[in-house]
This record gives structure tokens, C-alpha cells and sequence, in this order.
């Protein structure tokens, strides 16, 4: 059960952190640098996932935590536009950022 002393926060911190994700949503991808270096920095796949191993059998798996990031999705949606902007306005092959 959640308490209302946590509620509060957490309607707080997403108060907070809404203005950020608006200003990320809202950038334009128009400069073929800019786009290189999104698609270079913003990982395709969440980085912390892991399985290790022993032999064949899995003995511990790590979950993706990149969703537990406030502005995972704004970031995957900046990554998509300027890889969009890379194939459609440059005409660069994209596959190496895939």
C-alpha cells in the first residue's frame, strides 16, 4: 500500500520533471551534426540488461532499467527523429546506428 506522504512526492517529482520532457518532445531535429551525435550517444537498447551465465544455464538475470530513467521515452523519441532525419533528409544509410 502506498501512503499519501508518497503520493505526494511522486506527483511532486512528475510535476517537476514535466516541463524537461515537454522541452525534449519539442526539439527539432535540423542539423546533420546534431542528428550524428543523438543517434551516436542515445545507446539502441538499454545498456544494463544482462544474463550471466554458467555453462548454458542462466544464473542471474538483470532486467532492463533504463525505464526506471523519467525521460526514457522522450529520449528513444529524439533518438527515432534524428535517425529519421538521417535517412530521410541526408540520404545516409542508417544501418550503422542500428
Amino acid at each position: 500500500m502506498i501512503s499519501v506522504t508518497t503520493l505526494t512526492s511522486l506527483i511532486l517529482v512528475n510535476t517537476l520533471l514535466q516541463p524537461i520532457r515537454k522541452w525534449l518532445e519539442a526539439i527539432k531535429i535540423q542539423d546533420y551534426q546534431l542528428a550524428r551525435l543523438l543517434c551516436t550517444i542515445i545507446p539502441a537498447s538499454c545498456p544494463f540488461e544482462r544474463e550471466i551465465k554458467l555453462r548454458s544455464r542462466t544464473i542471474l538475470y538483470i532486467p532492463p532499467l533504463c525505464k526506471l530513467n523519467p525521460f526514457y521515452e522522450q529520449l528513444v523519441e529524439l533518438r527515432f527523429k534524428a535517425l529519421t532525419y538521417l535517412a530521410d533528409e541526408c540520404g545516409e544509410d542508417i544501418t550503422l546506428y542500428c
